[in-house]
């Protein structure tokens, strides 16, 4: 029987130095190019249709290329004042996109993808051109009938920015000429009328409130982060990350799951989808841990996992968003607009637990959110590093972030995707899966919304979790028991309210008869 073959990581080809300007480097620009925290993104493209190579270069010379950091490369020494810089140049889009030779019989196409990605973590990128590489696969899996995959240095920019790019070079399938729609929160404080006397003493009161409860987590939150730079570590679990683990080949996985299923939730218990998609993660963990510790739901058990230290190291950006009509107006008219990383850290604990009730691993997520709103840990986090880099140099700003990452156990993310089937280059999109690596954790789990559907996408260190297609599946579960349980309840909610209907309007019935 044949099996499937080592990937083959198409050919390259540089030599793009014909420069024309230069910019100096951010400073989280400057951290992640740094040789101890090399970080990138990959997001992989499911493709509705076979893959067209020559309408893909096409479409990245009138889009991407026009972006200035995607027409620029990196000068380490020989910027302006012997500082790091990006300097223009003159880009040949066929370099950046690989088409590597794939045997169409192939008898695991998803085991190849997943080896392709895997292997594609551990070659660096190619510092003679600009930062960027499309690998198209034309490969056949189960929920593609192409891959496309966008590998980016992460020093071109931060997740939020980069994920409103790509979306900027894509068009509605229903509509070629239009943009996609991204669903936006609007922040409401307050009501819209503060006349009134009283009123406006009431409101005086809540601002008051609201100061010094954001003093305060900011304050915990502030001190928590200097516990955690300088000793204090997360429990020993099998998702901790072992020394080195930055450069150890990733597994990519993912699965796809329902929107209308979050939503279903997210509406019943009057929540956020972020508070939704915390409390899979949280459920999802403690059934993967419960199995690694082969522990059974008993009291002491649940006892033991609560007292677990589990967070996650979060890059919050900092920086108003730029929307995608103003990314996609810059691409063509090459004019200029808001861009970089800027961001900070925020430390998110979970909550893990062997719970009997599985909503209450959605509460306990909404709480912790809801807290996490009210401080300003990122701030203070960005405006502290941006310090040291600046009075001690990259070198000690660097072992400080990869303190707090190693002290912390895992990446956690959740990016707002397009609310329809979106076309990129002429390639309809099935599912979009981006993701990260490149730092010290070994486990990193993103949430991707995507037309009627979230993708959950887990990045792990296959030395520290030898089966992250199981964790991918105890999500999905999870998801899964927690809609059940909420169906079961407002059903039964609903019932008592009928019942309790049916018995006031008897009992108002008999009423109006006596009288």
């Amino acid at each position: 029987m044949e099996t499937w073959k080592e990937p083959q990581i198409g050919q390259r080809m540089g030599g793009e130095k014909n420069t024309v300007g230069e910019e100096p480097l951010s400073p989280c620009s400057r951290l992640f190019n740094s040789p101890d925290f090399n970080c990138a993104i990959i997001v992989i493209m499911g493709c509705k249709v076979k893959g067209n190579a020559p309408a893909i270069i096409d479409g990245l010379k009138h889009t991407l290329v026009n972006h200035p950091r995607f027409s620029s490369i990196l000068e380490m020494n020989d910027g302006k004042k012997g500082k790091p810089s990006w300097v223009r140049t003159e880009v040949r889009v066929e370099d950046h996109v690989i088409v590597p030779d794939i045997d169409p019989n192939i008898e695991n196409p998803d085991q190849y993808l997943e080896d392709y990605i895997s292997k594609l973590t551990t070659i660096p990128m190619d510092l003679s051109k600009p930062l960027w590489e499309i690998h198209l696969l034309c490969l056949k899996t189960s929920n593609a009938e192409s891959i496309g995959l966008l590998k980016i240095h992460h020093s071109l920019g931060d997740g939020m920015s980069l994920m409103s790019l790509f979306l900027a070079c894509t068009r509605k399938t229903s509509d070629p000429e239009a943009l996609p729609t991204v669903a936006v929160r609007k922040k409401q404080f307050g009501p819209s009328c503060y006349t009134g006397f009283f009123n406006k003493i009431w409101w005086l009161f809540v601002g008051l409130w609201f100061i010094l409860k954001l003093v305060f987590n900011t304050f915990v939150d502030v001190l928590m982060f200097a516990l955690t730079i300088c000793f204090l570590r997360d429990t020993e679990t099998p998702l901790l990350a072992k020394p080195g683990t930055e450069l150890v080949p990733k597994r990519f996985v993912h699965r796809i799951i329902s929107f209308d299923d979050v939503k279903v939730v997210k509406n019943a218990m009057k929540l956020t989808v972020n508070d939704v998609l915390l409390g899979v993660t949280q459920a999802g963990l403690s059934r993967y841990l419960s199995r690694r510790y082969d522990q059974e739901a008993t009291p002491k058990s649940k006892e033991s996992m609560r007292r677990i230290r589990l967070r996650s190291a979060i890059m919050i950006n900092l920086r108003p968003n730029t929307g995608i009509e103003a990314l996609a107006d810059m691409m063509a008219k090459k004019s200029k607009c808001r861009w970089g990383n800027l961001f900070g850290y925020i430390l998110l604990p979970f909550s893990v637990g062997l719970e009997t009730d599985p909503l209450e691993y959605v509460r306990r997520a909404k709480v912790t959110v809801d807290r996490k709103k009210h401080s300003l840990e990122a701030v203070f986090s960005m405006a502290f590093f941006k310090l040291i880099l600046k009075v001690l140099g990259l070198k000690a700003s660097v072992v400080l972030v990869r303190k707090v990452i190693h002290n912390t156990t895992l990446t956690f993310s959740n990016v707002v995707g397009p609310k329809e089937e979106i076309t990129f280059h002429g390639h309809p999109l099935s599912y979009i899966a981006p993701s990260v690596f490149g730092h010290p954790h070994a486990l990193t789990v993103h949430f991707q919304s995507y037309e009627n559907k979230v993708i959950i996408s887990v990045t792990a260190d296959p030395t520290v979790i030898p089966d992250p297609h199981k964790m991918c599946d105890d999500f999905v579960e999870s998801l899964k028991l927690i809609k059940s349980t909420v169906l079961e309840r407002g059903l039964y909610e609903m019932e008592n309210v009928e019942r309790l209907h049916l018995i006031i309007c008897s009992g108002s019935m008999m009423m109006m008869m006596i009288y």
